[in-house]
């Protein structure tokens, strides 16, 4: 019952033949917003691979673009190509620096971030930032 109570959360703002544009409330109940994206893809391997790097995406799209606020919304666009998986994701953040955009884990193996965007890195083929860094795109080829 709670897994449809957040489904009904996600908006679907626009939709084409290639891309849909979902919308989610900033909240870290993603469960079924992962799921609504990942609907095109079939392979359960690829599919495992993508989800990962979504939640990591998510996740720092709501801490910290969002700084967790409810009042603010994540949005989504999901292009398909004859050759390409891509996912635009955006938040309503000011945006992280360019030199916290890289993809090499922390210094510190304790430390209690940091290993998302290394993560992210390592499931997609392709990551690229916004110049203003609050969206990112990710790519898998097909």
């Amino acid at each position: 019952m709670i897994k449809d109570e957040f489904t009904k959360n996600i908006l679907m703002v626009k939709t084409s033949k290639n891309w849909t544009v979902f919308v989610h409330p900033s909240t870290l109940q993603l469960t079924s917003f992962i799921e609504k994206l990942l609907e095109p893809v079939i392979c359960r391997e690829t599919s495992k691979r993508i989800e990962l790097g979504l939640h990591e995406a998510l996740v720092n799209a709501v801490v910290h673009g969002n700084l967790s606020n409810p009042n603010k919304s994540i949005r989504v666009r999901r292009i398909l190509t004859p050759n390409w998986f891509v996912w635009q994701i955006q938040d309503e953040g000011v945006g992280i620096v360019e030199n916290k955009r890289l993809s090499c884990l922390p210094n510190e193996i304790d430390s209690n971030s940091g290993r998302g965007i290394y993560l992210i890195h390592k499931c997609f083929d392709d990551v690229r930032w916004s110049r203003k860094g609050n969206r990112l795109q990710l790519s898998l080829k097909k």
